[in-house]
C-alpha cells in the first residue's frame, strides 16, 4: 500500500510542476501636470483583471496630479522634483517586486482595457519579452525626423514603425539588463538595448491614441534627447566605428577586389590590352584587398568582443553584405579558371569556356543555358555509340536512337552516363574524324562546326509507322521553313529544315520514292501523295524560322507502315 501512495505523491507533484506559475503584473503611470486625465487612466486599469498593482509616480508636479491618482485607487510615489520621465520609470521599477511591468502614460485621453491588455498578454503567453505598441495618432513629429532616420544609419535591423511609442511591458527580468534614461530618451534607449541584448521585443498595435499635443519647446527637447540617447547607444555599441571605420575598409576591400576581377577578365578575356597590364592590376588589386580585409576582419573582432551578442550579428551582416558578395563573385571566378586548368610536360595551360546562353525568339520562346561540354573516350563496347548531353541533342535537333553518320559510319545517339552531364564521349574514329581530342572543350556555340556535314537519321516512332527525317547538320540559318506531314488527315510530325532554292526533295515510303517537292525560289507548293489506302500530306509554311536542318535531297522524309 505504501508503494500506491509514492506513486500517488509522485503524480501530485509532477502535476503541480507543470502547472504554470502566477505572474504579477504592476503598471507604472509616470505623471507631470496631469490631474485631468491620471484619473481616468488608472480607472482604466484597474479593469484588467491580471493586473495587481498600480503605480503613479507623481514626478514633482505643481497641481493636483497626486491627489486625483489616489482617489483613482493607485499608489503614488512622488518625486519632490522634477526628474523627467526616464527617472519616473525608473522609481516606478524600483518600488515593485512583481513579473512584469507596463509602462503607460498619464496623458491618455480615450484608454481601453483592451489596449492595456494587448500590450501584456504577449508577454504573460510567453511570444515576447517586450512588447511596446504603435498607434494612430496626430503627432510623430521626432520619431519620422530624428529617430528613425537615425537608427536606420545606426541600427538597420531595428525597422519598428514607432520606437518612441512610451507604451510598453516587460519581464522584469530582461529590464535588469536595460539602463534607464532619465529623459525622453527613455523609450529609444529600451528599444536599442533591448535589440543588441537579443531580447525579443514585439510591436503590438492598440489602435488610436489620443495624446496631449506637446508645444514646440519640448518636441525640441524630445529630439535633443533622442538624438543623445541613440548616438550614446552608438558609441556604446561600435556602431559609429562599424559605420564610419568598417564602412571605410569595406569600400577599399571592395576596390582591391575590383581591381583583381578586372585584371583577371583583361588577362583573359580584352586581346587589345598587353598581358603585363593584367597582370599589374591584379597584383595591385590583391595588395589592396588584403591590406583592408585584413583591417576589417580586425576591426569586427574587435567591435564583436566588447559589444554583447544579440542582434549585431544581424547588422554586421547589412554591413558587410556589399564585401561578402564582391569575395562570392571572385571566388566563382577564380573556381572557373582552375577548373580551366590542365597541367601537362610542366605546362599549366587555363583555358577558361562559358556556357551558351540560347533565347528563341519565336512562337515557343524559352531561355536555357548550355554546355560547355568536354570530349572524352567512348567507354569499352561502346564503339558504334556517342553519348551525347540532352542540351548538345537539342542544339543539334536530336534525340536519344537518333543515327549520326560520319565518315561513311553509323552510330547511335545515346544519352549521358550518371554524374557526366556535360561530358561527349565519342568513339576514337569520330575524335579522329572531326579532329577532336580528349579534354577539348567544345562551346554549345560550336557544335553545328564540329559535327558540320554530319548526316542525321532523326526517328519519329508511332503505333502504325515510323517517321525518318533525314538531314545534314548545317550552320544555324534564318531562312529554315516550317513544314507539317499529315498521315490520313492527322498531323504526324512537324519540324524546321533548310531547303536550297529551286532543288527537289523526295518523300519516300518503305525505301521508295512515291513523289518529290521542290523548292522554286523559296515557294514551296503543299503536296498530296497516295501509298496504299494511306494517303500523306506535306504542307509548308513560309516562317523564315531558324534551323540547323538541311534537308536531304534524295531521302528528305522516308516512312515505314506497320
Amino acid at each position: 500500500m505504501s508503494w500506491l501512495i509514492v506513486i500517488l505523491a509522485f503524480l501530485l507533484a509532477s502535476i503541480k510542476s507543470n502547472k504554470p506559475k502566477y505572474q504579477r503584473v504592476a503598471v507604472i503611470v509616470p505623471a507631470y501636470n496631469e490631474e485631468d486625465t491620471v484619473g481616468s487612466v488608472v480607472e482604466v486599469i484597474k479593469k484588467v483583471s491580471f493586473v495587481d498593482e498600480i503605480i503613479v509616480v507623481n514626478d514633482g508636479s505643481s497641481d493636483n496630479t497626486a491627489e486625483e491618482a489616489l482617489k483613482a485607487g493607485a499608489r503614488v510615489i512622488t518625486h519632490e522634483n522634477n526628474k523627467g520621465k526616464g527617472e519616473a520609470l525608473l522609481t516606478g521599477y524600483n518600488s515593485v517586486k512583481c513579473d512584469i511591468i507596463a509602462f503607460i502614460d498619464a496623458d491618455i485621453h480615450n484608454l481601453t482595457s483592451k489596449k492595456v491588455e494587448a500590450m501584456i498578454k504577449p508577454i504573460l503567453l510567453g511570444n515576447a519579452e517586450i512588447t511596446k505598441t504603435k498607434f494612430s495618432r496626430e503627432s510623430g513629429r521626432v520619431t519620422e525626423l530624428t529617430a528613425k532616420p537615425l537608427l536606420n544609419y545606426f541600427f538597420p535591423e531595428i525597422s519598428f514603425e514607432q520606437p518612441l511609442s512610451g507604451q510598453f511591458a516587460a519581464k522584469k527580468d530582461a529590464l535588469k539588463k536595460i539602463n534607464f534614461e532619465k529623459d525622453y530618451g527613455v523609450d529609444v534607449g529600451i528599444v536599442i538595448d533591448a535589440d543588441v541584448l537579443g531580447i525579443s521585443i514585439l510591436e503590438v498595435d492598440i489602435g488610436a491614441i489620443e495624446h496631449d499635443m506637446s508645444p514646440l519647446d519640448d518636441l525640441n527637447l524630445m529630439a535633443n534627447e533622442v538624438v543623445r540617447t541613440i548616438m550614446g547607444r552608438a558609441n556604446k555599441y561600435g556602431r559609429v566605428i562599424m559605420i564610419d571605420d568598417i564602412g571605410y575598409y569595406i569600400r577599399m576591400s571592395i576596390v582591391g577586389l575590383s581591381l583583381i576581377i578586372l585584371g583577371l577578365f583583361t588577362i583573359f578575356f580584352v586581346k587589345f590590352v598587353p598581358l603585363s597590364i593584367g597582370v599589374i592590376v591584379s597584383i595591385a588589386g590583391i595588395v589592396i584587398a588584403a591590406y583592408y580585409i585584413i583591417k576589417v576582419v580586425i576591426q569586427s573582432i574587435l567591435i564583436y568582443r566588447k559589444t554583447p551578442r544579440g542582434n549585431l550579428f544581424k547588422s554586421f551582416i547589412k554591413i558587410h553584405f556589399p564585401l561578402i558578395i564582391s569575395i562570392i563573385i571572385l571566388l566563382l571566378m577564380i573556381s572557373t579558371f582552375i577548373g580551366a586548368a590542365t597541367f601537362s610536360n610542366g605546362v599549366i595551360s587555363i583555358e577558361p569556356n562559358s556556357r551558351n546562353l540560347i533565347i528563341f525568339g519565336d512562337s515557343n520562346s524559352t531561355i536555357s543555358v548550355r554546355g560547355p561540354y568536354t570530349v572524352d573516350t567512348a567507354i569499352e563496347n561502346e564503339s558504334n555509340m556517342i553519348r551525347m548531353p540532352s542540351d548538345a541533342m537539342m542544339t543539334l535537333g536530336v534525340q536519344l536512337n537518333d543515327t549520326i553518320i560520319i565518315n561513311n559510319q553509323q552510330y547511335t545517339i545515346n544519352e549521358t552516363r550518371l554524374g557526366e552531364s556535360d561530358v561527349l564521349r565519342i568513339p576514337i574514329e569520330v575524335k579522329n574524324a572531326l579532329d577532336v581530342s580528349n579534354g577539348d572543350i567544345i562551346q554549345n556555340s560550336r557544335l553545328n562546326d564540329i559535327f558540320g556535314a554530319s548526316i542525321i537519321y532523326h526517328n519519329i516512332y508511332s503505333a502504325n509507322y515510323t517517321i525518318q527525317e533525314n538531314f545534314e547538320v548545317s550552320s544555324r540559318s534564318t531562312v529554315g521553313t516550317h513544314y507539317e506531314i499529315l498521315i490520313d488527315n492527322v498531323s504526324a510530325y512537324s519540324s524546321t529544315a533548310i531547303f536550297k532554292p529551286n532543288t527537289t526533295y523526295w518523300l519516300n515510303v518503305g525505301g521508295s520514292q512515291i513523289g518529290s517537292i521542290s523548292n522554286d525560289n523559296g515557294t514551296f507548293t503543299n503536296q498530296n501523295f497516295t501509298y496504299g489506302n494511306h494517303t500523306i500530306q506535306v504542307r509548308f509554311i513560309n516562317t523564315n524560322s531558324s534551323s540547323i536542318k538541311q534537308a536531304i535531297e534524295s531521302n528528305f522524309i522516308n516512312i515505314n507502315f506497320k
